[in-house]
């Protein structure tokens, strides 16, 4: 395969069709918009309008909050470590920060910390470096050998 031989799938890509150029092109007279009517016209709002009225979506009450300084934390299984450590990815003696998880490809990037939660089974004696982590995973290290240090998330950090 060349570069000049690259192209799109058969049907990939379809050509526009030019409405209303007579009705011998089966497109022509009402342009594929049906017979009369608001909705045959150009410039049509009728979900959201309701004639002046208000707006069922404005009548009804709201409900609900979301915080927008709520941290966003890398959600981490000890499975998924002890996969990384098999593969080699990880030292077992070494410290298990946000860095070196990124690093043996355990979580893609560092968002506002990383939180250690209890899925799967862990082997290896590791020392945790993390933003937060789930009682029974903080059970399962310290079964294994290892030790969990609960460090301030970046979002903290910039709000002190």
């Amino acid at each position: 395969m060349k570069l000049n031989e690259i192209r799109d799938n058969e049907g990939a890509r379809k050509s526009r069709i030019r409405v209303g150029r007579g009705i011998g092109s089966g497109k022509g007279k009402t342009g594929g918009r049906g017979v009369k009517g608001q909705k045959s016209r150009t410039g049509v709002a009728i979900k959201g309008y309701e004639g002046g009225q208000m707006p069922i979506h404005m009548r009804l009450p709201k409900r609900g909050f979301k915080n927008l300084f709520r941290p966003d934390y890398n959600s981490v299984n000890l499975g998924r470590v002890q996969a990384a450590v098999d593969a080699g990815k990880l030292d077992k003696g070494a410290k298990v920060d946000a860095a070196a998880l990124v690093a043996a490809g355990v979580i893609r990037r560092v968002k506002d910390g990383v939180r250690l939660l209890a899925q799967g089974e862990l082997k290896a004696k590791l020392s945790f470096e993390v933003a937060g982590v789930s009682a029974s995973a903080k059970e399962a290290v310290e079964k294994a050998g290892g030790s969990v240090t609960v460090v301030a998330s970046k979002a903290k950090a910039a709000a002190e």
